[in-house]
């Protein structure tokens, strides 16, 4: 039988393919831009008969049917590797959980740990002549899915771009059970956020200085890694690599100015590697059927093994706040849930590990209250409930506009002394105090504090 009769024989409906799944199933709703729509719709219609359906998915970009259902926690339950703001909304319903991870562990969670999926949704791109269809924009854990699955069935979307690799990008026909032709629908844009802020700037400023010729870069998303990315794409900066996690605008501008060819990178050479992209427009064009891009699992792209075996790698990441010890929170405001641990970890364990390589958390020391309170970013200990993204004996750069300071071999009462350093000066006064209640201030000539 061609590859073709057999598209043709396990092409369904919609509806007739969400029949599958029955109450206390769990369902995979693939990640990010392959979040399923056609077949999130035909779900949501069987709402009434179906109870405790447990799906899993992450980074929504778009807010799927079955969360508008009539009490929701009734019969669907969202389980999130990595919350965007629509996920973190739909917590107060009763129906929205994260699954704390490491993400470049989550392949692993599927093949050994976690109860298999028995039904997977993954939108694709269409078949080619080999009968292969593409996972597009999010590699991710998408084959540890698809290989651990009760019942496998793909959406087709003719505008998902064409995402080239090395391995894992793809599922054949014939480990298909069911194909879906979907709505095409163009792609969600996730927006580039407005221009950087003179605060963006400074951050961005103070990281690009560190970072030589012939880097690897890993940017995470958000205004300060894109005002990085804007800089370097002015910058005289050459043959510059990318092994990241999230493809993001930033790069593609890069790329754009020619400051990115992959030329001296260990592995991987001449190649952008990344697990998943999300992004405009811009993006999705940058990467449909570009070898020079290699969509990969994020069991590879985020393997410290892997990062710390590349050169020169810099890892550029947010931060919720941090604390005079140096501990990182990325996730959360105190017990409010924000995001996720995503991969940050990974990265900023393995450029340290990197010959010549560095990590930076970046942060802006202050933010804004609903009411105008001007507030910290820097604390004395991290509110109680907040998560501990990175440990403090992890941490390497620390970068907020008023300076970037290095913790590596710091004892306490110098980690004190140099976050308090770029702190905003309002609070460094309130900062040494707390600093000496906990035992870890001696003040020294090293850095000018206040």
């Amino acid at each position: 039988m061609s590859f073709t009769d057999l598209y043709k024989q396990k092409l369904v409906s919609a509806d007739e393919a969400v029949k599958v799944v029955k109450s206390g199933d769990w369902v995979d709703y693939a990640f990010c831009a392959t979040t399923p729509i056609a077949l999130d719709k035909a779900l949501a219609k069987r709402a009434n008969e179906l109870f405790d359906v447990k799906v899993r998915g992450g980074v929504l970009m778009w807010t799927p049917e079955i969360f508008k259902v009539e009490n929701p926690a009734e019969h669907f339950i969202w389980n999130s590797w990595h919350m965007s703001g629509i996920e973190r909304k739909h917590i107060a319903t009763g129906a929205s959980f994260y699954g704390p991870i490491r993400y470049s562990e989550l392949p692993r969670y599927y093949r050994e740990h976690i109860c298999p999926p028995d039904v997977a949704m993954i939108q694709v791109t269409p078949m080619d002549q080999h009968g292969y269809f593409n996972f597009g924009l999010s590699a991710s854990h998408l084959t540890a899915i698809c290989e651990t699955a009760k019942t496998i069935i793909v959406e087709v979307n003719k505008n998902l771009p064409l995402c080239l690799g090395g391995f894992e990008n793809g599922i054949h026909i014939s480990q298909v059970d069911m194909v879906v032709e979907g709505e095409n629908p163009p792609m969600t844009e996730l927006g580039a956020g407005g221009p950087a802020t003179e605060v963006d700037q400074a951050v961005a400023k103070l990281i690009v200085e560190e970072i030589p010729n012939d880097a690897c870069l890993q940017l995470g998303i958000g205004g300060m890694p894109n005002a990085v990315g804007s800089l370097i794409a002015d910058s005289d900066l050459k043959n510059l690599g990318v092994h990241t996690e999230m493809y993001v605008d930033a790069f593609v501008d890069i790329a754009n100015a020619g400051k990115i060819n992959g030329s001296k990178k260990n592995i991987d050479r001449f190649r952008q590697v990344y697990a998943f992209g999300a992004g405009t427009q811009k993006l999705y064009d940058y990467l449909n059927n570009n070898p020079e891009c290699m969509s990969a699992p994020v069991d590879y792209t985020n393997d410290v093994r892997v990062i710390a075996s590349i050169d020169r790698f810099m890892s550029i990441n947010n931060a919720v706040d941090f604390d005079l010890f140096g501990q990182v929170n990325a996730e959360s405001a105190g017990v409010k849930h924000i995001s996720g641990a995503g991969g940050q970890l990974d990265f900023v364990l393995g450029a340290y590990l990197s010959k010549g390589g560095k990590s930076f958390i970046c942060c802006s020391s202050t933010y804004k209250t609903r009411d105008g309170q001007l507030k910290s970013r820097i604390v004395p200990t991290l509110t109680q409930g907040s998560v501990v993204t990175d440990t403090r004996t992890n941490v390497h750069y620390l970068v907020t506009e008023f300076g970037k300071v290095n913790l590596k071999g710091l004892s306490t009462w110098q980690r004190a002394e140099a976050i308090i350093s770029i702190a905003h000066p309002d609070f460094r006064e309130e900062l040494i105090q707390e600093a000496e209640k906990m035992q870890i201030w001696k003040r020294s000539n090293k850095y000018s504090v206040l």
